[in-house]
C-alpha cells in the first residue's frame, strides 16, 4: 500500500520547503496536492524532486476546475506527475439544502468532467464530505446519486466524513468496493476533545477503528491512503503520529 499526505493539512505550517523535508524525513514518499500548491507547478515539482517525493493525486476545486479551467488544471497535474485527480467538495449551493434535481445536475456535470480528464489520459474521481450523506426529502443520499449517475468515476472515500455524515463506512465500502480506489485517513476525537481542531484527531489517536477500516479498504482494492487533518494545531505532530500509527496497523 502507498501512504500519502494531503498537503492541505500543512497549509498553515510554514514554508513548503520545510514541510516537504519534514515529511520525507518521516518516511512519506507521496503527497496529495491542493489548490495552494499549483500556482507555480514547475517550481513545486522541483521541491518534490529534491525531497524524493511524488504527487500521484491532487484535489482541484471547484468542479469548474474540470470545466472552464480544465486546460490549466490538466497542465498543472501533468507537470506535477499526477495520475488521479479528484474534486474534493460541492460548492455552497449544494451544502445548504439542495434538492434531488440539483444533485442530479451536479452528478451529470461530474460524469462529464470525468470524460474530459480520462480523455487526457488521467484518472478522475469525487472526494466526499458529510453533505453527500445527508438525506434528501425522499430519503435519497446524494452520494448514491453521484455514484449512480457518474458510473465511470472513482471515489476517494474520506472515511471520517462518512462517519460524520451519519453513515456506516464499512457498509459503503462493501457495497461500492469497485468504485473506491483511494482513501483519506483521518480520525475523530472523543466527544468534547480537540475542540480547537474541530474535533479531529491524529490518526490512531481518535475513535475510529482504523486497523479494521484499513483491512476493509485494502480488501476493496484501495492502493493509496492519504493522511489528512482538516485543522491541526500542530501539523508536524499530526504528520509524525499519523504515519507511525498507520505503519503499525
Amino acid at each position: 500500500m502507498d501512504i500519502s499526505y494531503q498537503l492541505y493539512s500543512s497549509r498553515d505550517a510554514g514554508p513548503w520547503e520545510d514541510t516537504l523535508a519534514h515529511l520525507a524525513g518521516l518516511g512519506y514518499r507521496n503527497v496529495e496536492g491542493f489548490g495552494g500548491v499549483y500556482a507555480e507547478p514547475h517550481a513545486f515539482k522541483a521541491l518534490l524532486d529534491a525531497n524524493g517525493l511524488a504527487m500521484p493525486s491532487g484535489h482541484f476545486f471547484p468542479l469548474g476546475a474540470f470545466e472552464e479551467e480544465i486546460e490549466k488544471s490538466l497542465a498543472a497535474a501533468k507537470v506535477l506527475g499526477m495520475e488521479r485527480l479528484f474534486c474534493p467538495a460541492p460548492t455552497d449551493e449544494y451544502r445548504n439544502g439542495a434538492d434531488l434535481g440539483a444533485w442530479k445536475q451536479l452528478a451529470n456535470r461530474i460524469a462529464e468532467a470525468g470524460k474530459r480528464v480520462r480523455g487526457a489520459g488521467l484518472r478522475f474521481g469525487w472526494h466526499n464530505h458529510h453533505w453527500e450523506f445527508m438525506a434528501l426529502e425522499d430519503g435519497t443520499l446524494p452520494m448514491q446519486v453521484i455514484l449512480d449517475l457518474a458510473p465511470e468515476i472513482e471515489w476517494e472515500m474520506d472515511v471520517a466524513w462518512v462517519v460524520r455524515g451519519g453513515a456506516d463506512p464499512l457498509k459503503w465500502i462493501a457495497d461500492h468496493a469497485d468504485r473506491i480506489t483511494t482513501a483519506h485517513v483521518k480520525d475523530i476525537a472523543p466527544e468534547g476533545e480537540c475542540a480547537d481542531e474541530d474535533g479531529w484527531a491524529d490518526v490512531g489517536h481518535g475513535t475510529l477503528d482504523w486497523p479494521g477500516l484499513m483491512a476493509a479498504l485494502k480488501g476493496a482494492g484501495v492502493d493509496l491512503f492519504v493522511m489528512e487533518h482538516d485543522k491541526p494545531n500542530d501539523a508536524r505532530r499530526f504528520a509524525e503520529r499519523s504515519i507511525a500509527a498507520v505503519k503499525g496497523f
